[in-house]
This record gives structure tokens, C-alpha cells and sequence, in this order.
């Protein structure tokens, strides 16, 4: 196995853990009623991860 195709399969992978997550978790915030509040935390969360990869 070379290089790109491990990229390939990691990036799939975490694809599927993504979808999985957000299936999983946003139908749950709705439930509680906090519409806005779980919006706001899956883009501060997003953003966070995205400068810690250009950080880092």
C-alpha cells in the first residue's frame, strides 16, 4: 500500500465517522431544543479543528 491510497481510505473512513456523528448527534440536540446553540458549537468546533491543522 502506498501513500495515496492510505490517504484515500483514512479520508473515507473519516467521512463515514462525520455522517455517523452528525446522524447521530443533531437529531439528539433537537430533541432538547437547543436549535441555535448546537449550530453554533459544530462551526466553532469545525473552525477550531480547521486552524489547529493549519497551526499545527
Amino acid at each position: 500500500m502506498n501513500d495515496v491510497t492510505l490517504g484515500v481510505i483514512f479520508a473515507v473512513v473519516a467521512g463515514i465517522m462525520v455522517f455517523v456523528s452528525l446522524d447521530e448527534l443533531l437529531p439528539s440536540a433537537h430533541e432538547y431544543g437547543e436549535h441555535h446553540l448546537e449550530t453554533y458549537g459544530l462551526v466553532s468546533g469545525m473552525l477550531i479543528m480547521a486552524i489547529s491543522l493549519l497551526i499545527f
